[in-house]
């Protein structure tokens, strides 16, 4: 993904699909259900990159008490 100065396809998409006022109830249907896809995205590559590299809890506590300040 890549953030860009012009609008990116899926806000052209969005416009074209959403010409339309909708009712509040809607739109926050719709922001849930985007929110859930990217979550859901986000969630299945970093289940990925588990199985990949063999990681597991103890790797993530390992990492969560590293200290990578420089003195």
């Amino acid at each position: 993904m890549e953030a860009v100065g012009k609008l990116t396809n899926v806000q052209i998409e969005l416009l074209k699909l959403f010409q339309y006022n909708l009712p509040e109830k809607q739109l926050v249907e719709i922001k849930n259900m985007l929110a859930k896809y990217f979550a859901d995205t986000a969630t299945a590559e970093m289940d990925k990159l588990w199985e990949e590299n063999n990681w597991n809890n103890d790797v993530m506590k390992d990492w969560a008490n590293e200290n990578l300040r420089k003195k």
